[in-house]
């Protein structure tokens, strides 16, 4: 039953990352970073981008959580411990999107643009 849950509780996740990231999507490439080129692979970077963000966000974020813990010689429940590890994992997917769409998903090939 636990782990039907926690199967939720991942699907649900990474439901609401695909939702966001679509619209982040558009936002981001209209508003954030005013990309105007139309190459076709901006969407393919950006996806790429956010799979791998999450890949990494998430895969580090419960070791870390549980090492930090470990060190400050607290015991927490295992629910409480998920929590804080999809709250580091959220930090986590948002400073690596950020840079993986400022530098890679919407690089300007001019930088005079910028300007």
């Amino acid at each position: 039953m636990l782990q039907l849950i926690s199967f939720r509780l991942l699907l649900s996740t990474a439901l609401d990352y695909v939702i966001a990231s679509i619209i982040s999507y558009f936002l981001n490439k209209n508003y954030t970073f005013k990309y105007k080129e139309d190459d076709g692979y901006s969407f393919i970077r950006f996806v790429v981008n956010i799979a791998i963000c999450y890949f990494i966000a998430f895969s580090i974020a419960r070791p870390i959580v549980r090492w930090c813990l470990l060190l400050l010689d607290f015991a927490f429940s295992k629910a409480f411990l998920e929590n804080i590890a999809m709250l580091a994992g959220s930090g986590f997917f948002t400073v690596l999107n950020y840079l993986g769409q400022r530098f890679f998903a919407f690089k300007k090939k001019n930088l005079k643009d910028d300007e």
